[in-house]
């Protein structure tokens, strides 16, 4: 291993100018999504805090942010704007075995426990006692929650005005996009300091103006789900044909612009689009107007699955997870050349 060390980052010996490393980053939760923060924080030189209240988890995930680093290094995958190879991103990433030793000095903190109420609750009430105690006034909380507004987890806290929901899209070292959904307490000031942190980054953040159940990606994931259901339950199209409407059809459009531009470009702009098609989209809509329930144990899901597994069976998913993550390596890379 290259080396970590407890609570004791390697930076004095980088060759870094010090206004480069611009945040302490204390990321508390280590797993997948924990893991891939902490590479992506430490590809623009920021020093990173791992905290995690599972120590066995904890001490394995260096070993894991190293292997990844170096295999993305080899195959001229590494984020590096700040061209710092994968030894010197590494050795920026530390654990931390106390939350109130993490948590002491650090400017961003980013938030990636289990998605459920109670635990972004309690996780929260934490870091507001926690922070308060040590006198850290100035730390940004990033939530990773993928469903669960701010305001229904740190509402009334002391830190409410430096909280904020910034989900990533899984994996969020190689998907730049992040949503970035602050509460009605959120000091506006704060929402931009991380949109501008992440941009420089690389990624895409976007700021919702208000809070939405699931926020936009999800929503957008579910309207897409709701009807590859309905399409397959109603027996219109086969498993691998319901998929392909996304993966041959609309996919390689949306790689480089969004449905709205598409619109536009599938006519002579959106105010033409409109006046071409507004009928037929309101009346086949009407027929999406009874949403599933995507029930695992009926008959629908089981086809589904059946189906999947002749793709992918599940004993295959972590090297399927690989292939995934490697492409979209190189798209991101591909994507990057063309400035988008």
């Amino acid at each position: 291993m290259l080396g970590v060390l407890q609570g004791k980052p390697y930076c004095s010996y980088l060759s870094l100018k010090l206004e480069q490393i611009m945040e302490t980053v204390a990321i508390i939760g280590s797993g997948i999504v924990g893991r891939s923060w902490a590479m992506l924080f430490a590809s623009g030189g920021h020093t990173v805090r791992l905290f995690d209240v599972l120590p066995q988890a904890l001490a394995a995930a260096p070993l894991e942010i190293q292997k990844g680093l170096i295999a993305l290094e080899e195959k001229g995958q590494l984020k590096n704007s700040t061209k710092l190879s994968a030894a010197e991103q590494f050795k920026l990433i530390s654990v931390f075995y106390n939350l109130e030793d993490a948590l002491h000095g650090a400017t961003y903190i980013q938030e990636c426990t289990p998605e459920t109420l109670e635990m972004k609750t309690a996780t929260f009430k934490e870091l507001n006692r926690v922070l308060v105690s040590i006198g850290n006034t100035t730390a940004i909380v990033g939530s990773s929650s993928s469903t669960i507004q701010a305001s229904k987890f740190a509402s009334g806290l002391d830190i409410s005005k430096r909280c904020l929901v910034v989900h990533p899209v899984n994996p969020p070292y190689f998907v730049r996009l992040v949503e970035l959904s602050p509460s009605s307490e959120t000091n506006p000031s704060v929402t931009e300091k991380v949109r501008n942190m992440l941009t420089s980054l690389g990624h895409k953040p976007i700021v919702l103006k208000k809070e939405v159940e699931g926020f936009a990606l999800n929503r957008v994931q579910y309207a897409i789900l709701n009807e590859m259901w309905r399409l397959v339950s109603e027996g219109i199209l086969s498993v691998e044909d319901a998929d392909l409407v996304m993966k041959e059809g609309l996919a390689p459009r949306y790689i480089f612009m969004g449905p709205l531009e598409t619109a536009q470009l599938n006519a002579n702009g959106f105010i033409d689009y409109c006046q071409r098609y507004a009928d037929c989209i309101f009346t086949v809509s009407q027929s999406q107007l009874d949403i599933p329930k995507m029930c695992p144990d009926s008959h629908v899901g089981k086809e589904i699955d059946a189906g999947l597994q002749k793709v992918v069976p599940d004993s295959e998913l972590g090297s399927r997870r690989e292939w995934r993550d490697k492409n979209l390596a190189l798209l991101s890379l591909f994507k990057t050349n063309l400035g988008l």
